[in-house]
């Protein structure tokens, strides 16, 4: 029986950081990991929620993840169009392995590893403006949102003048077009604003280079409306997700006090711990497939054209995969959690993602140690949600 996408992707009570989440189908759609589903377009597709499932679907070259193919698993978008030059993440091999093999150096641990200093003096500056002002104040706009924002400017060469402005416009960016609250329309006219912006920094980078990605980009055969595509992509996938997930780890930090006291007094579990956080809450909770042609998977036939929304939250917290996986446990030897996606999509970032992490959430705790809710917890509310991308509107925070 088909039943609709929008029952399986409902607003459950249970989200591991204790609030309501856009999507949770981990035990609704227990034992099936992949069941047909009805798309708020009307298209009859399917949704993968095991592990292996997943995993599988997205190392598979017979799934597209082209956005003209796809129909959303969250919310009628209406037909979409091809992926803009440079937007290497809604393309398939071989254009998107031009890219990536482009871009993948630059991205490496040992790359990302001079901006520890750089990121370690964003959070010090955060927090010592935290400290000056005193609390209650929102801790999403205090230092979860600044830190990837200002730590991406470092990254794309922004100049120290624009950094205002380029943080006002990632904000708004991802609020708008994200938020099913706000006027599509809002979000389009902040994405053509923050590509024009890009545009004119690419030109910038080729006629004075600096020492950044972008310029070193301008060297390679990249056109400049690749170059543009690219940017607004870094921009966009290195602020959202690090900033969403920086807010809720430490709420469920601060909603587990041995954990939290743990990390305080040991430092050096901050890898587990932050491998673990990313495990637990999957900030990035689902992605889309399609099927390029009929794929046999997990007992069912997957039909040319239909589409597959693949719920990483799900899998995981699929118990075949993790042991006690609704338990949020920084001591359990984790591998292979899909927080970061699999296959040729996998993240590029990652590292960064994680050096972001481990340097600003253990600075926070040490510095605040008596740092603590400001509101009950079912104050706190999940921000609406039109991608899959999990986060809270406010984190009211004092010490």
């Amino acid at each position: 029986m088909t039943e609709p996408l929008t029952t399986a992707f409902s607003l459950p009570t249970d989200h591991p950081a204790g609030v309501g989440s856009p999507l949770d189908p981990t035990r609704q759609c227990r034992p099936n990991d992949l069941s047909r589903r009805a798309f708020p377009d009307g298209h009859h597709g399917w949704l993968a929620t095991g592990h292996g499932t997943v995993r599988a679907i997205l190392s598979d070259p017979r799934f597209s993840a082209r956005t003209e193919l796809l129909h959303s698993p969250l919310a009628d978008l209406g037909p979409l169009p091809p992926a803009s030059p440079g937007s290497f993440l809604h393309l398939d091999a071989p254009k998107h392995t031009r890219y990536r093999k482009l871009l993948s150096g630059k991205f490496t641990a040992h790359r990302m590893g001079p901006l520890t200093e750089r990121v370690a003096q964003i959070s010090t500056e955060h927090l010592d403006a935290m400290e000056r002002r005193g609390g209650p104040l929102d801790l999403v706009t205090s230092f979860a949102q600044p830190i990837p924002a200002l730590t991406i400017c470092e990254l794309l060469g922004v100049p120290e003048t624009d950094r205002d402005r380029f943080q006002r416009l990632v904000t708004a960016l991802v609020t708008d077009l994200n938020d099913p609250d706000s006027p599509l329309e809002h979000g389009i006219a902040v994405l053509e604003e923050t590509q024009e912006y890009v545009r004119d920094l690419v030109a910038a980078k080729r006629s004075a280079p600096t020492d950044d990605l972008l310029s070193e980009l301008t060297s390679t055969d990249l056109a400049s409306s690749e170059l543009t595509g690219i940017g607004v992509l870094l921009l966009i996938g290195g602020f959202e997700t690090a900033a969403n997930t920086l807010a809720l780890a430490t709420l469920t930090l601060l909603r587990h006090p041995e954990h939290l006291a743990a990390l305080r007094a040991d430092p050096s579990r901050a890898d587990r711990t932050i491998e673990e956080l990313m495990r637990y809450l999957t900030t990035v909770n689902t992605l889309t497939r399609s099927a390029r042609e009929d794929v046999e998977l997990a007992g069912h036939t997957i039909a040319a054209g239909e589409s597959v929304a693949l719920s990483l939250h799900a899998a995981n917290h699929d118990p075949a995969a993790f042991t006690d996986p609704h338990t949020f446990d920084p001591d359990r030897h984790i591998t292979g959690h899909l927080s970061f996606g699999h296959g040729i999509h996998h993240c590029l970032g990652h590292h960064l993602a994680r050096l972001e992490l481990r340097t600003a959430l253990p600075a926070l705790l040490v510095r605040f140690p008596t740092l603590r809710l400001a509101v009950p917890t079912d104050e706190i509310t999940m921000r609406p949600d039109r991608v899959g991308i999990s986060g809270v509107r406010r984190l009211p925070v004092t010490w």
